[in-house]
C-alpha cells in the first residue's frame, strides 16, 4: 500500500511536477518544505541538483539532515542512462520498504541547448518509465536562463507545477507521453555536418559499418568511446536493415572533439514512442526498441527525425555540440 503525504496524498504511481523559479528564494520556498517533509516522514529524500543550487539547499536545510545529494546532477549525463540509473535507485528504495520517495533534480545547463530534444523526450517518457514507483519528484528550471522553447516543452511534459505558495496546480499544456512524442522535430543542426562527410556507406552490414566507422573515428575518440560508438552504430544499422526500408545510408563527420554518425532509411521508424529511452513499451515494445535503447546508453547524444527522407538516427560520441558556447 502506497502511503502519501502532502500534495501527493492518495496519488498512486509517479507524481511529477515542474518548479519554475526566477530567484533563489523562489527555489528554496518550494524545495525546502518538500525535502523537509520527506525527511520528517521517513522517506528516502534525494537532491540531484547542480553544485550551486545543491549548495543553496545545504545552507538552508543544514548538513545534519539525512538527505542524499547527487551533486553536480551527475545522473544527467545522457537521457537513457538517467532513466536506467533512477529506475535502479527507485527499485532499491522500494525493496527496502519505501512507501514514497522524493527527488528534486535539474537538467544541467549545457543540455538546454542543441541537445535539448533528447531531454524533452526524457521528460515526457519518465511519466511512463517511473509510474510503477511511489515517486514524487520535482524538476527545477531557472527561468532566468532557460530558453523560452524549453519552458514550453517543460509545461507540456510535466502534469503539475509546484508553486512557492505551496500550491500544486495542473499544467494546462500537459500532454500524455505518447501524444507529446508524436511531435517529430528536425534534428538540431551540428556545425560539423556543414563539411563533406568523411565516410558514406549504402546498405552496409553491421560488421562493415563497425569496421568502417572505427578507422576515422579513432583519430578523435578514446578507446572506450570508440568501442561505444561502434557498438551503437552496429545496433542502429541492424535496426535499419531489419525494420526499415532500403536503401540504408550511413554518413560520418569528424569534429575536433566529437564524431557524428547519421543512419537514414526510407521507413517510418519505430512504432514505439519510447524507443531509445526505455527497452520496451508498456505493451511489449515495437520493432527496433531495444537496439535504440542500447545506442542511447552509449552515445552522448542520440537524436531522431522522421521527414521526407525517411527515418534518421543521429549518434554523437565525444563532446556533443550544445549551441550555447558551453561544453
Amino acid at each position: 500500500m502506497t502511503v502519501r503525504t502532502g500534495a501527493a496524498a492518495h496519488h498512486r504511481g509517479y507524481f511529477h511536477e515542474a518548479v519554475y523559479y526566477g530567484s533563489d528564494d523562489d527555489l528554496l520556498a518550494v524545495a525546502v518544505p518538500f525535502l523537509r517533509g520527506g525527511v520528517e516522514a521517513g522517506e528516502p529524500t534525494v537532491v540531484s541538483l547542480g553544485e550551486r543550487t545543491a549548495g543553496l539547499i545545504r545552507d538552508a536545510i543544514g548538513e545534519s539532515v539525512p538527505i542524499t545529494y547527487a551533486e553536480g546532477g551527475s545522473v544527467y549525463e545522457r537521457p537513457a542512462g538517467a532513466i536506467k540509473a533512477y529506475r535502479e535507485l527507485l527499485a532499491g528504495y522500494v525493496a527496502e520498504g519505501a512507501g514514497q520517495i522524493r527527488i528534486i533534480g535539474e537538467i544541467p545547463e549545457p543540455s538546454l541547448g542543441a541537445t535539448w530534444d533528447s531531454w524533452a523526450r526524457y521528460e515526457a517518457v519518465i511519466n511512463h518509465a517511473y509510474d510503477d514507483f511511489p515517486l514524487w519528484s520535482m524538476c527545477a528550471y531557472d527561468t532566468r536562463m532557460v530558453p523560452a522553447h524549453v519552458l514550453e516543452d517543460v509545461a507540456r511534459t510535466h502534469p503539475r507545477v509546484a508553486q512557492p505558495d505551496g500550491s500544486h496546480p495542473p499544467s494546462p499544456p500537459y500532454q500524455a507521453p505518447g501524444e507529446f512524442l508524436l511531435d517529430w522535430r528536425p534534428i538540431p543542426h551540428d556545425p560539423v555536418q556543414d563539411a563533406t562527410p568523411v565516410l558514406e556507406l549504402t546498405n552496409p552490414t553491421a560488421a562493415h559499418a563497425r569496421s568502417a566507422v572505427a578507422v576515422p573515428a579513432a583519430a578523435v575518440l578514446t578507446a572506450q568511446q570508440l568501442s561505444e560508438l561502434t557498438l551503437a552504430v552496429s545496433e542502429v544499422v541492424t535496426n535499419a536493415l531489419r525494420y526499415g526500408v532500403e536503401p540504408v545510408r550511413l554518413r560520418l563527420w569528424l569534429g575536433p572533439d566529437r564524431v557524428v554518425v547519421s543512419v537514414t532509411d526510407l521507413g517510418a521508424g519505430p512504432g514505439d514512442p519510447f524507443a531509445g529511452l526505455v527497452p520496451l513499451s508498456a505493451d511489449g515494445g515495437a520493432a527496433g526498441g531495444l537496439g535504440l535503447w542500447i545506442a542511447g546508453q552509449l552515445c552522448g547524444h542520440l537524436a531522431f527525425a522522421r521527414d521526407a527522407e525517411g527515418f534518421t538516427v543521429r549518434l554523437t560520441t565525444g563532446v556533443p555540440y550544445t549551441g550555447l558556447g558551453l561544453r
